[in-house]
């Protein structure tokens, strides 16, 4: 059985696409593994299938995870692994009935998106805000050190730009969602 190793980004609010995207390597002849390191998707070969595969955020849900794993695994659902505050799950599409997910709803789907939201976006306001932009206005305005405001500022813009894309996404999926 021969192994295979890529690199893919999904951002927080792509799970959909990376759920997408693990169906089409199996569908390949790629079974997903795990998942490593930032993006580092690890597959080994097997006979392609369609398989769906589900990504789930719960904080709540690890903490009594022996529990949260078996309320999957009583509709059908193969638990695969934790990376990065998701909750890998897969299903042979044969075993489901039209276009299954382990969504009964849009809104235990948009509980999610809040869980996302305030377990992965908050920490990193609280960042932006605490201690990116203080230490950026004292090197620019109080210590007068361009070098270091530099590297802050583009911080700073990086932070604003995760800022921006994720709240394009999200208003995007709003959007999709309303539809």
């Amino acid at each position: 059985m021969s192994n295979k190793k890529e690199v893919k980004f999904f951002n927080i609010m792509q799970y959909e696409k990376e759920a997408a995207y693990l169906r089409n390597m199996h569908k390949s002849g790629w079974k997903f593994v795990r998942m490593t390191g930032l993006g580092m998707y690890h597959f080994e070969s097997c006979e392609p299938e369609d398989v769906i595969y589900q990504l789930d955020y719960n904080q709540e849900g690890l903490k009594n995870k022996e529990e949260y794993v078996q309320m999957f695994a009583d509709c059908g659902w193969e638990y695969l692994q934790d990376a990065f505050g998701y909750s890998y799950f897969r299903k042979p599409a044969s075993q489901t009935v039209g276009e299954e997910s382990i969504f009964c709803d849009e809104a235990s789907r948009m509980e999610m998106m809040n869980r996302v939201f305030k377990g992965r976006l908050i920490p990193l306001i609280v960042i932006y805000c605490c201690c990116l932009l203080p230490q950026l206005l004292n090197a620019t305005f109080i210590y007068d050190s361009p070098v270091i405001a530099s590297l802050l500022g583009g911080l700073v813009g990086l932070y604003t730009v995760i800022f921006g894309v994720f709240a394009y996404q999200y208003y995007q999926f709003m959007k999709d969602k309303k539809r």
